[in-house]
């Protein structure tokens, strides 16, 4: 049996998050990550033999015997690269979603992020869009958090400002951002909001608490949402000035055409 702090994923994850938080996105525990894990790959590293069992309090039949690897709940991102098996863990769902079992990690007694529900509901939706999509990730960039606050959070305007202000960001994310309004976080309720919003598009801006993302990897998941933050960091320095210059939508119809991406439907002239 190879040892599971060896594994690709493993490693990747605890870059991704150590990263994360040097980026600020999550500060203190705030924060969380779920990576859809392949069983036959997993199996070179554990026995496959469940350590507890833990409820999840939602039901997703169609993960059922999927396997996450997933931060764990009130753990700092900035400890995860010191103690991976005490912030880390990876379980497999069973009984429909209603049970996960615990293969390794959480070391400490712990369980999964408080937003496990919300992580696996969008991974229900992503994997029926694109089921290239094994990634699902939240953080509170501060950006993007402070837009929702000064800025219209009907979805189109959202984009089209996003868009504005990067020429990658079109490229990076033509399916645009989802918005939406503040909801009291861990519930089911948001979880399920936050999944019908995943349907149309990988990036999801919770109002006045930061975005979820989604993608087919680590690394192309938080680059979606660097583009993002970038792009509102820029909003944020220039909103308050005359705007004298902006990328026009014939340019982006240019971008489309050169980088063989569609913008969402209805979203430019």
């Amino acid at each position: 049996m190879k040892d599971i702090l060896s594994a690709p994923f493993l490693i990747e994850m605890v870059r991704t998050t150590t990263n994360m938080y040097a980026h600020g996105w999550d500060e203190r525990n705030g924060g969380n990550i779920s990576l859809l894990l392949d069983e036959a790959e997993v199996s070179e590293y554990l026995a496959m033999q469940p350590l507890r069992t833990l409820e999840t309090g939602f039901t997703a039949p169609e993960l059922d015997g999927k396997i996450f690897l997933v931060t764990g709940t009130g753990k700092y991102f900035k400890n995860v690269q010191y103690a991976p098996e005490v912030n880390l863990g990876i379980v497999r769902l069973i009984e429909n979603g209603t049970k996960a079992e615990l293969l390794w990690g959480y070391s400490d007694g712990g369980k999964f992020t408080s937003e496990f529900p919300a992580h696996m509901m969008s991974h229900v939706a992503r994997l029926g869009v694109d089921p290239e999509n094994r990634v699902v990730m939240h953080c509170h960039p501060a950006n993007l958090l402070a837009m929702t606050y000064v800025h219209d959070l009907d979805e189109k305007a959202f984009t089209r400002t996003l868009w504005q202000m990067c020429t990658e960001c079109l490229v990076v994310f033509p399916d645009g951002v989802n918005v939406l309004p503040w909801m009291l976080c861990g519930t089911n309720e948001i979880g399920e909001a936050t999944a019908k919003k995943m349907e149309t598009a990988r990036l999801v801006v919770w109002s006045q608490h930061g975005i979820y993302g989604a993608g087919k990897d680590l690394d192309e998941t938080f680059g979606l949402i660097e583009t993002a933050e970038k792009a509102a960091e820029i909003y944020l320095k220039i909103a308050h000035l005359p705007l004298v210059n902006t990328i026009t939508d014939e340019q982006m119809h240019l971008l489309e055409q050169r980088f063989g991406v569609k913008g969402r439907e209805g979203y430019l002239a």
